[in-house]
């Protein structure tokens, strides 16, 4: 499942993550890829050590908890603590790869299994040219070029890539969830049914009294969802 996710970052979240990281010490990305990954990957990225990349780190990471689609879409076991990446220049793109199977961090030595790899675009896509992040799924390949805030998730499993950017620089966070539902049909199917849920609880909201229960329907569909996410969840 590829999935969207508009405004996670206020703008003035946006505005202090963009100076915090603008203004720190970037490297080679290459310091955390795999041996596939690394030949391809030619951008630059914020050490995690760094508090600039700290700071930011947790503005993001504050902005995910409170955004219910986020999590409705995620059901996150566990969150990577996210990295920031800068594209532009002669370091500006990265070929195509998959992710590694499981991150680990290194400051806490905690595994995490990458079943979502997650970008969250920090640069208006109208300040550089190129740099989309290329998704290749069931349906062909997705090219991806969201405004600054939004975020997207897809699955680890995915050859994707990042194109060269020719003008300008692209700036973004990257991070991993370990979902509670391992397989992402699973997933797809538990975010349908929540996404109607909702739809149908507005709807009775709208055509009900103040103060009446929800309908029938509801209250059975939302049986459903918890009974399957009971069935399939590793907690």
């Amino acid at each position: 499942m590829l999935l969207r996710i508009s405004q996670v970052l206020q703008p003035a979240e946006l505005a202090k993550i963009r100076q915090l990281i603008l203004a720190a010490d970037w490297r080679d990305g290459r310091i955390t890829a795999g041996s596939q990954s690394g030949a391809v990957k030619n951008n630059l990225q914020l050490a995690e050590e760094l508090p600039a990349a700290q700071h930011a780190r947790q503005l993001v990471s504050v902005a995910l908890a409170r955004n219910p689609m986020f999590v409705t879409g995620a059901l996150p076991k566990s969150v990577y603590p996210p990295l920031f990446n800068r594209y532009g220049g002669e370091a500006n793109h990265f070929g195509n790869h998959i992710d590694n199977a499981v991150r680990t961090h290194a400051a806490t030595a905690r595994h995490v299994r990458t079943d979502i790899s997650c970008t969250l675009l920090l640069s208006d896509p109208a300040s550089y040219d190129g740099g989309e992040l290329v998704v290749q799924d069931t349906y062909g390949e997705q090219r991806i070029k969201f405004d600054a805030g939004d975020l997207v998730m897809y699955p680890g499993t995915s050859v994707h890539r990042v194109e060269p950017v020719t003008r300008g620089e692209r700036l973004a966070s990257f991070f991993w969830i370990e979902s509670m539902v391992r397989s992402d049909a699973q997933r797809r199917l538990l975010y349908e049914m929540d996404m109607a849920i909702t739809s149908l609880r507005q709807k009775n909201l709208t055509q009900t009294t103040a103060g009446s229960s929800e309908g029938e329907e509801v209250v059975r569909l939302t049986g459903c969802y918890h009974n399957l996410l009971r069935m399939w969840a590793d907690v």
